[in-house]
């Protein structure tokens, strides 16, 4: 069975600070400039993501390493940190079992654990396990990535913090919603992330219903909303659901995306226009149990290019009067 980390931590008078989607580029990711292009693909597909990318996106996701100092400089008083994934920006397509990737990673948990030390908690995104390029199908997860998450980065797949009244959970929402990303595997490792995704699963259920028992209030940290149907499936995170204090995700970069889930929800599932549109459909065909989970997004600290609302998220801890008043704070 898989290994979970526990600690026990009391709950004194303080703030939490979210932070997600860091996407640092250390030197050997800054060395590959133009990596989007370098994929094969046709003309017209390369034309529409180089597009989307520049108006819509970010036309310079090398161009944000300094965010993450911004919102330590901001924000001093914390006392807790959760960084809800995504540390690189996965230049190989294969996570930090790329070296570059793993550096740029390194550098940005780094940056935080040296100001806040052991209060910081990681959770694994799917760019730290490798995820395949926007067009081309180059790249996706690699076992070894989540190794190396767990022995070089010190991120758990699975973790949890009890406070009075209270249990956090972070989990590495790949892991959880591995039958959609399956396809993207690597042939000789599929039947290892099979078993890895069934214990994660029953070890997570396992931590709502210990918390549902207990009177516990659950706070969720999940990268990917698309891990969330998963859930709902699990006995013990049903009975968990109705006293959730909240689930807070990252992945998404911009609440645009977030609102627009919400009015897609429920939408047929397209498997005919690549493994993006398939991924992404797949999960809006089942985000109407978004709203059972309480979600709220963690905006990535750049934001989007058409948007320019970039952020993180803070709140008192412990609540005050009973629910977690996380507030969004932007960059600009």
């Amino acid at each position: 069975m898989e290994r979970v980390e526990v600690a026990g931590v009391n709950a004194d008078p303080g703030r939490l600070l979210v932070v997600s989607d860091l996407h640092r580029a250390g030197a050997r990711e800054q060395a590959r400039r133009g990596f989007d292009d370098r994929v094969p693909a046709p003309g017209i597909a390369r034309f529409l993501a180089r597009s989307f990318r520049r108006y819509v996106w970010l036309a310079d996701p090398m161009a944000h390493n300094h965010r993450l100092g911004q919102i330590l400089g901001r924000e001093r008083d914390v006392t807790r940190v959760v960084a809800n994934g995504d540390f690189s920006l996965d230049t190989a397509f294969v996570g930090v079992s790329d070296d570059a990737a793993l550096e740029s990673a390194s550098e940005a948990l780094g940056e935080l654990r040296a100001i806040h030390g052991g209060a910081v908690r990681g959770v694994i995104g799917d760019h730290d396990l490798g995820k395949k390029s926007l067009v081309g199908g180059m790249g996706g997860p690699r076992w070894r990535s989540l190794e190396r998450c767990e022995s070089e980065l010190g991120l758990p797949r699975l973790w949890h913090d009890d406070f009075p009244g209270w249990r956090w959970v972070g989990i590495t929402s790949t892991l959880a919603a591995w039958p959609v990303f399956r396809a993207e595997g690597a042939d000789g490792e599929l039947a290892r992330w099979d078993r890895a995704h069934r214990e994660h699963l029953d070890a997570i259920d396992a931590l709502f219903s210990e918390a549902a028992s207990s009177g516990r209030r659950v706070i969720l940290f999940c990268h990917d909303p698309t891990a969330l149907p998963f859930l709902a499936r699990m006995e013990g995170v049903r009975r968990a659901l109705p006293g959730l204090g909240v689930t807070v995700i990252g992945h998404l970069h911009t609440p645009l995306v977030l609102r627009l889930g919400g009015w897609l929800a429920g939408a047929p599932r397209v498997s005919w226009a690549g493994h993006t549109v398939r991924r992404y459909t797949s999960a809006l065909r089942e985000a109407r149990c978004w709203r059972d989970f309480r979600v709220v997004l963690c905006p990535s600290p750049s934001g989007i290019q058409l948007l320019k609302d970039g952020g993180y998220l803070v709140a008192p801890w412990p609540p005050r009067g009973g629910e977690l008043a996380l507030e969004r704070r932007m960059l600009g």
